[in-house]
């Protein structure tokens, strides 16, 4: 049965930071360090990728205005493409979040040793991992209010430290310690495509407002402003924190360098205390980005069981959150994170994570596909009127960002994750084998009842 009680929904603002919280994690500690091998053209790919990003914000917005329902890319590629094409996303888009969820929580870890040094066993790195998973689900199952206060304080608490090392560190700019343009050698756009391919997953998480589209106010103008509000400033603290990170930290140092923006707080100011203010904000910016995350773990196969494409128990909501989803979601990513710390090898979950670069991009490609698909088949009113020439650029831009992605993601990560996307068709093989033989062809509505098919 699902939630009748009213329940506070996300507003612009709330809407927002869930967006920018999804976009950056932790790997945003990393990056500058992780693209300085390729020289400054890096900040080249960096513009690329948002005006990319941006493009499928907006694509994002304009499909909202057309159906405004949770689950955002599934409704889309369904109301296009089927019930097939609709599974296909749920499922990809269910199995990168609980596997991605595992993979926060274990990177949290290491940054909590910082805070708290000492002789760390695999026992407390796994209970460290679980609450790490589990505080914020419990935020999850309190409602939608508790997530967005969660989501508002931790984005704030930590794009705090970020701003400040990108303002700040622009003041003691040195360009002496900027390396080459190009330092990889070779040719400019192989240099760009080279650190492209580092920097692409950095903007997952803009599809956020998208699919909590149902938990918003207003969501018809809501989800495409948060989306490219979010997204544009998830982009501006990427490229001033890179920037101010390249400006203070010698090339030399910072290509081997494990803590980037660390290093950067101490070259400002000295000493070494800027590793226990990034890791600090690194665990903050985690949780934070668990907690939106979680969230999305939920709402896919919520959004899938109300048409019948997942089993009708991920229907159940309470307080607005879709309590069956949550509960399942960080169970699957915590049986992920105890396998890590128990198997004595991380070659399962290395694989698991990687199947996720693959998998986090099949929903873009429909929803994008979708889009031009209204578009093309005359049914351009139902997404926006007018400006189809417009539309039309934005959703082929952001196809084509959506296949970058999947370039980017490597041969192994396409391989495996194609294997792990087709084992799905077996479970939507036996869903609709279930609902044909029960008669059940419909969706569930907003009061628990089964809709025959075709009914509104």
């Amino acid at each position: 049965m699902l939630d009748q009680h009213h329940t506070r929904r996300f507003g612009l603002p709330t809407a927002t930071t869930l967006v920018m919280g999804n976009i950056i994690g932790g790997g945003i500690f990393l990056l500058p360090a992780s693209v300085a091998p390729y020289g400054t053209l890096s900040l080249l790919a960096f513009v690329v990728l948002t005006v990319g990003a941006i493009a499928l914000a907006l694509v994002f917005g304009r499909l909202a205005r057309r159906d405004p329902s949770t689950g955002g890319p599934y409704v889309h590629a369904r109301a296009a493409f089927g019930d097939f094409a609709g599974f296909l996303s749920a499922w990809s888009y269910w199995t990168m979040t609980w596997v991605s969820n595992a993979a926060l929580a274990v990177a949290a870890v290491g940054y909590v040793h910082v805070l708290a040094p000492g002789h760390a066993s695999k026992g407390t790195d796994l209970a460290i991992a679980l609450l790490a998973l589990w505080l914020p689900a419990l935020a999850n199952l309190a409602g939608t209010r508790w997530v967005g206060a969660v989501q508002f304080v931790s984005t704030v608490l930590k794009f705090v430290p970020l701003l400040f090392v990108a303002v700040v560190g622009l003041f003691f700019f040195d360009p002496h310690n900027i390396g080459p343009f190009n330092a990889g050698g070779g040719s400019a756009v192989g240099g760009v495509s080279a650190a492209a391919a580092i920097l692409l997953y950095s903007y997952l998480g803009v599809e956020s407002a998208s699919m909590s589209a149902g938990e918003m106010e207003n969501p018809e103008r809501n989800v495409g402003r948060a989306s490219v509000l979010g997204t544009v400033g998830a982009a501006v603290v990427y490229l001033l924190g890179t920037v101010s990170v390249f400006g203070t930290v010698a090339h030399k140092d910072l290509v081997n360098s494990t803590a980037p923006f660390s290093d950067a707080v101490d070259a400002m100011f000295g000493g070494t205390w800027g590793g226990t203010l990034i890791a600090l904000a690194a665990v903050v910016s985690i949780v934070g980005a668990l907690n939106g995350w979680i969230l999305m773990s939920a709402q896919a196969p919520y959004a899938a069981a109300r048409d019948g494409l997942f089993p009708a128990v991920f229907t159940v909501k309470r307080r607005g959150v879709p309590t069956v989803g949550v509960f399942v979601g960080v169970i699957l990513a915590s049986v992920l994170t105890v396998v890590n710390y128990t198997s004595g090898s991380n070659g399962v979950f290395a694989t698991l994570v990687l199947i996720t670069t693959f998998s986090a991009t099949v929903p873009y490609l429909l929803a994008a596909g979708a889009q031009l698909y209204f578009l093309l088949a005359g049914r351009r009113e139902k997404v926006r009127t007018g400006r189809f020439v417009w539309d039309l650029v934005l959703a082929l831009a952001g196809f084509g960002f959506s296949f970058w992605l999947v370039s980017g993601a490597g041969y192994a990560a396409v391989y495996q994750g194609v294997l792990f996307l087709f084992a799905g068709v077996l479970v939507y093989v036996v869903i609709a084998a279930r609902r044909q033989s029960q008669g059940a062809g419909g969706a569930v509505t907003e009061n628990g009842a089964v809709a025959e098919a075709g009914t509104p």
